[in-house]
Formats: structure tokens, C-alpha cells, sequence
């Protein structure tokens, strides 16, 4: 569906059904058609090394078999190789997909716990629940396996280790990376768990990072997110729309990316500057990243520079790339290259949520960030964050928060994707399962996701100086256009010129702006 003509000066006609993807020879349009593929994917692993999280530390009686132990064929398990990359089993008949979703799963959680009366389970001889701890845990309906999850999170957080052994034997046979929403999340839930267990969280979240697919087919994956649902887009739009009117007028643009990637977002914008009356600005793009993203892209942020200088010149709009290939939190002022006459916008867009605070490090990389851009007086600077709250939050009410912010995540994905599509498994296993492990089973500087509410984001601005910047009723017009494409379920509102992108009555993503 075209834009309208208002909306035409920050979104590109067609923008709901195409998005621009790399090439050798630039950005080109592709349309995404998911469907059952014979994609190769692999799983998470708990057996690898078992470094501690930073301050985690699990009972040393408690003794999960890990999932090394499994019946898993050699040619099915992520194996170390030269180049990092997995070695996954090729599915060659079609009707053996569910056998082999079955190993996945068993690959991934395990064999069976032993039994709790058991000599050999590492449990002292005295160990027991008290009478009411363990009625409570009977009484959990068979089959509520929400609740199963609840229960063995609580069991965990109390230390209830005849319980959590239950629990989880329990759970093994009820989740599916196949099954319905619930079941595929509870999969990945239980998966952190036995990470928090048995002190590998940190261990399976770094392999995860370096044990990706190839570099096309992961980023295969995640453009299949982006185009199913809204999310993603719906942050590019709002921040795009704050920026092209933040900045009317200037004769040079300076946008600072704290967090590039593949430079998609600003495929729409530098259009939409080209069509600007009296001719577009000069722009600068500043991206920072680091190397975990370089693996997606094939290359280092060159990449990135020369396919959007090929976009802006086929614009004829001027154009600088400037690459800072470091961490954000090795980022200083003189890394930006801030030239003089520019009008500087800044952006984080699902980013400033990795950057350590006050609860983790005396630096707070999260609020120098703040200071640091507030120091150098941007004409705007744009949010986008999950609408959530993992940072602060103790273990249990972390649990809670992430099962229900992602039973959300998932039952939008199911609408759009098949329940045995493998491209959907992975999507879910390469895009979503990294970070739930990390907030389920890391913790102190091991726990990089560390979403917070915007209520904290408003706080944290306005200390270091900023004050909002209402996106305008033009951006949120433009959004409600895109998501006719999308689910009915999907819900924005507008409060006090802030943006909330939910799914049915929960808010997921926020998008905001401050100057």
C-alpha cells in the first residue's frame, strides 16, 4: 500500500511489502514468501564449558545430566570447526521433520533427570521440601504448563532442588520447539533454567553468539523477522519520522548510529531527505558497531558505508560514511568526528539496553552515554526499547516478566509462520533464544539484555539534561498505515506523544524521542 502524499517526506512508497536487503551491487528490494525450508539449523547446547555467571552461584549438590548425553547423532550436534560455523543434519524426507524436532528437543533439554530416590543424584540424604512447599507443588494442574514453568522458576529461586529435579523431568515432556507458542517458549525458558543450574548461562550465551549459521542464512533469518512482524519496522518509522522533522530546514545532517548493523534504517531515510523541497541536506552517518554484528554482515562496517553511498548517490544526495568499529561503551567524543555547522541526531534503537548501569558497573555506561550526547546539543535523539522490565528485577519477578513479554513475541509469530515451518524454529532459535537465555539464567555483567521500562528511560533523560520531543501525529498516522498489513491484534497508542507497539493489551516496543 503506497503512503499517502503527507507521509511521503520520511516513508517511501511500498514500504509495507519489500525491505532492502544487501548485495554486492547495493540495496535491493526482496520479498519475503516464508515457507518450509531445508535450511540447515541447529540448537542450543547447555553441555558446553561451564563458566560462572559473574554472581550466580547455583548449590553445588544439584546434578543435571548435560545434553551432550544425548542420543543426538554426530552430524546433528553444533560441533566446534575452523571456521565457527555449525554442522546441522540436512532433512532429506519431509515426513521425518517431527522425529527430527523430537531429537532437537532432546539435544536441547536433555535425558531424563534421575530419580529423586536415586543414591547416586548428588542430594544429601536429609535434603526435603517442607510439607506445604511440596503439597503447593503437586497441586500444579497436569498439563497448565505455564504454570509448570512458574512453579520450577520459584523452586529455582528458592534454592527447592527435589522440586526443580520434578519439575524439569516434568516440563521435558511437555514443551516443543514445534508446538504452540506457550510450548516453544517454554522450550527456550527451561533451556535457561538448566543453564542457571548449572552455571553455564554465560558459557551457552557466548557460544550462541559465535555459533551462528552461516552469515547469509542468519541474516536470512532475521529479515524474515523484520518482514513478519511489525516491530522492527514500526521503531525504523517512528525514529525516521522525529528525524526528517527534527532536522528541516539544515543544510547538513549528522546522524550517529549507536548500533548500524546492516544499515537498513536508513535506506528509507536518505529517500526521503532526497525528496525534500529545495533539494537534500549533505548527510553524514556515523555508525558504531561492533564485530558480534560484523558475522551477520559478512564484513566490517565498510559494508555498510559502501552500499548506502551507492543508495545516496543513485539519489543524488551527498553523502559521508564514518565507521567506529568498537563497543558503545568504548565510545568517546572524539570517536564521532562532530564537524562543526551539523545538525547532529542521534539514535538507539533496541541498543541502550546493553549498556551496563549502576547496578552493574560504577562506569554506568547507560547514563555516560546520556551525558556524553547531551554535552554536544542534538537537535534530537531518538528510543526505541522493549517495554519491559529485566534489569533490576530480582530472579523470580525477571522469570515472570519474560514469560509474559514473550508469550506475546511468540503467539505474534505464530499468526504469521507455520508451527513446523523451519525457517519459523529458526527465527525463534537464532533470533529470540539467545536473549532469553541470558535474562534467565546470567546474571551481574554476564546479563547484557537488560530491557527497562519506559518510566526508567523518561528518568534516566531527564537527568542528564533532555527534554521530550513529541513525535507527531503524522508519524503515528504512518504506523497505523503499516500495521493494516499485520494482525488485527496488533495495538498502538499514543500517550503524551510517546509511542507503545503492542501485541493485543501488552505493550512491547516504545518509541521516543528527546532534544
Amino acid at each position: 500500500m503506497n503512503a499517502n502524499e503527507g507521509d511521503s517526506h520520511f516513508m517511501p512508497q511500498n514500504h509495507q511489502s519489500s525491505d532492502y536487503v544487501s548485495s554486492d551491487d547495493g540495496f535491493q528490494q526482496r520479498h519475503v514468501q516464508p515457507q518450509t525450508s531445508h535450511v540447515p539449523f541447529c540448537t542450543l547446547e547447555s553441555s558446553l564449558a561451564t563458566a560462572n555467571c559473574t554472581t550466580h552461584n547455583p548449590p553445588s549438590s544439584l546434578s543435571f545430566s548435560p545434553i551432550s548425553g544425548s542420543s543426538m547423532s554426530q552430524q546433528d550436534s553444533v560441533s566446534d570447526n575452523a571456521n565457527g560455523s555449525p554442522v546441522s543434519a540436512t532433512i532429506e524426507d519431509p515426513s521425518d521433520l517431527k522425529n527430527r524436532l523430537r531429537e532437537i528437543e532432546a539435544a536441547m533439554l536433555g535425558p531424563d533427570l534421575d530419580t529423586i530416590g536415586n543414591s547416586d543424584n548428588g542430594y544429601p540424604g536429609d535434603l526435603s521440601l517442607e510439607p506445604e512447599k511440596w503439597r503447593g507443588v503437586m497441586e500444579t494442574p497436569r498439563g497448565d504448563l505455564k504454570q509448570f514453568l512458574i512453579a520450577c522458576a520459584r523452586a529455582v529461586a528458592e534454592n527447592d532442588l527435589i522440586a526443580v529435579e520434578w519439575l524439569i523431568s516434568e516440563l521435558r515432556q511437555m514443551v516443543s520447539v514445534s508446538g504452540e507458542p506457550i510450548q516453544r517458549l517454554g522450550a527456550y525458558l527451561l533451556e535457561g533454567l538448566i543453564a542457571r543450574l548449572a552455571s553455564s548461562g554465560s558459557s551457552i550465551y557466548k557460544a550462541l553468539k559465535c555459533k551462528e549459521p552461516v552469515s547469509s542464512d542468519l541474516l536470512s533469518y532475521m529479515h524474515i523477522l523484520y518482514e513478519v512482524c511489525p516491530y522492527f519496522k514500526f521503531g525504523y518509522l517512528s525514529a525516521n519520522g522525529a528525524i526528517v522533522e527534527a532536522v528541516k530546514g539544515e543544510n547538513m545532517v549528522h546522524i550517529i548510529d549507536f548500533q548500524i548493523t546492516q544499515g537498513s534504517q536508513w535506506v528509507t531515510l536518505i529517500q526521503a531527505l532526497a525528496a525534500m523541497p529545495g533539494g537534500p541536506p549533505r548527510i553524514r552517518i556515523t555508525g558504531i558497531d561492533d564485530n558480534v554484528s560484523a558475522y551477520a554482515r559478512g564484513g566490517g562496517l565498510h559494508i555498510v558505508g559502501q552500499r548506502l553511498s551507492r543508495l545516496a548517490e543513485s539519489c543524488n544526495v551527498p553523502f559521508e560514511f564514518h565507521s567506529v568499529a568498537m563497543s558503545s561503551c568504548d565510545v568517546e567524543l572524539e570517536h564521532l568526528d562532530i564537524q562543526p555547522g551539523e545538525a547532529l541526531a542521534i539514535n538507539f534503537n533496541l541498543h541502550l539496553h546493553h549498556m551496563p548501569d549502576e547496578s552493574v558497573s560504577t562506569r554506568n555506561h547507560r547514563d555516560r552515554l546520556l551525558r556524553m550526547i547531551k554535552s554536544v546539543s542534538p537537535k534530537v535523539v531518538t528510543l526505541v526499547e522493549h517495554e519491559a522490565n529485566t534489569n533490576t528485577a530480582p530472579f523470580f519477578p525477571r522469570f515472570l516478566e519474560t514469560l509474559d513479554y514473550y508469550t506475546a513475541i511468540f503467539d505474534s509469530i505464530d499468526v504469521c509462520l507455520p508451527r513446523e515451518n523451519k525457517e519459523r524454529i529458526s527465527v525463534e532459535q537464532h533470533c529470540l533464544a539467545r536473549d532469553i537465555v541470558n535474562i534467565i539464567a546470567c546474571e551481574g555483567a554476564e546479563r547484557v539484555e537488560r530491557y527497562e521500562l519506559f518510566g526508567k528511560w523518561n528518568s534516566r533523560f531527564t537527568m542528564a539534561g533532555f527534554r521530550p520531543y513529541h513525535l507527531s501525529p503524522l508519524v503515528n498516522a504512518t504506523i497505523k498505515t503499516l500495521l493494516q498489513n499485520y494482525s488485527e491484534h496488533y495495538r498502538l497508542e499514543e500517550r503524551d506523544g510517546i509511542l507503545y507497539l503492542g501485541w493485543k493489551n501488552r505493550p512491547l516496543v516504545v518509541s521516543c524521542a528527546w532534544r
